[in-house]
């Protein structure tokens, strides 16, 4: 068994505390506040420039002449409407500009302090209830752990089967990951996984299914312990890089295992004996082109027929836990409570498997 007791991918990464990303393209909090402050100090500079161009027009009770200084104490007091009345403007041309001008400028500045703090506070309470209404209306989701090749593959075939974009969590560590799986639409959790507070961020307690494609087969094993023992009905699926190591993952809680490394070495060697027979191979585990591979239930009409009499090609029939070849006298007659593993024609996504065959 090769399982390291330590995670390579997670060492490498810089401790993050986990928070959920929900998607969304918004512009930084201190980019906005940084923006804002900008057109203040132009604003200031602007009013600066006015008084002191127009100097003569003021008078100051200290020393009855207005420098630059004193313009930009005027400019300060005036637009945080302060208003001491230690300078004052006296002259026909001076009040006008601060009747046209000054005072356009001043309340624009107010606009722009008031409005910073009220756009800060309020970004935060609508991303607050909009995080709050995600958990709360979020029920039998997907979490998807990993974004690598392997969890973006299954997450695509999951959507080519119907599963829509806001059912689908994906769990990572690098929050670069996130952004990624954000910017695709789909909400992220950023946290490791193998610790179950990460994953009730994700709500892996109401989760339907869990798809765990980590880069390392030990932390497979972690997460699936952590997902089975927080949801115990959930239904997991995970890859594995050895062969060896998937009666572990069994043992952890997953329902089904996948070996990445010889099942591609499978599509790889048949793929040289018969590359037509790879390529439909390929095309069968591709969602929504050419012929997919698909599980449904019996229906009524199939009920009592043999399984060669059904319309769809069907490779397996599923009876409880034990799957029958299409070739096993067991498998016929059809029962009402059987299933069928068949090859269908590509349906559109939300389509149903097996219609229009």
């Amino acid at each position: 068994m090769k399982l390291p007791t330590h995670d390579a991918a997670a060492r490498n990464q810089e401790p993050v505390s986990y928070r959920v990303q929900l998607p969304r393209f918004p512009v930084g909090p201190l980019r906005q506040v940084g923006q804002r402050l900008l057109v203040a100090l132009l604003v200031m500079i602007v009013t600066v420039m006015l008084v002191y161009l127009d100097r003569e027009g003021y008078h100051d009770n200290a020393d009855e002449t207005v420098d630059f200084l004193d313009s930009v104490y005027y400019s300060t007091v005036t637009l945080s409407t302060t208003g001491y009345g230690d300078i004052v403007p006296y002259s026909d041309s001076a009040r006008l500009i601060n009747i046209l001008l000054v005072t356009p400028l001043r309340v624009l500045f107010l606009i722009i302090l008031v409005g910073t703090t009220l756009e800060v506070l309020t970004e935060r309470t609508r991303e607050q209830f909009r995080l709050n209404r995600w958990r709360s209306a979020l029920r039998d989701h997907t979490i998807v752990v990993g974004f690598g090749t392997k969890g973006r593959s299954a997450v695509q075939t999951l959507c080519a089967t119907g599963l829509r974009k806001d059912q689908v969590v994906v769990v990572d560590p690098n929050h670069k990951v996130i952004e990624s799986a954000n910017a695709e639409g789909f909400a992220g959790v950023v946290g490791d996984a193998t610790r179950s507070d990460v994953l009730l961020r994700a709500e892996g307690q109401r989760a339907r299914q869990f798809v765990i494609a980590t880069q390392r087969d030990d932390t497979a094993v972690l997460v699936t312990l952590t997902a089975r023992q927080l949801n115990k009905g959930a239904n997991i699926v995970a890859a594995v890089r050895e062969e060896e190591n998937a009666p572990l993952l069994r043992q952890s809680g997953a329902d089904a295992v996948i070996t990445s490394a010889s099942a591609a070495g499978r599509l790889l060697g048949l793929s040289v004996h018969s590359p037509s027979a790879g390529a439909v191979m390929e095309d069968l585990i591709q969602q929504g082109s050419g012929l997919d591979l698909v599980e449904r239930p019996v229906v009524k009409a199939e009920v009592g027929k043999q399984v060669r009499e059904t319309e769809d090609l069907v490779v397996t029939v599923l009876r409880g836990h034990r799957l029958l070849g299409y070739d096993n006298p067991e498998a016929s007659p059809l029962q009402a409570t059987d299933r069928l593993i068949a090859v269908v024609r590509a349906q559109p996504p939300g389509g149903v498997p097996g219609a229009g065959r």
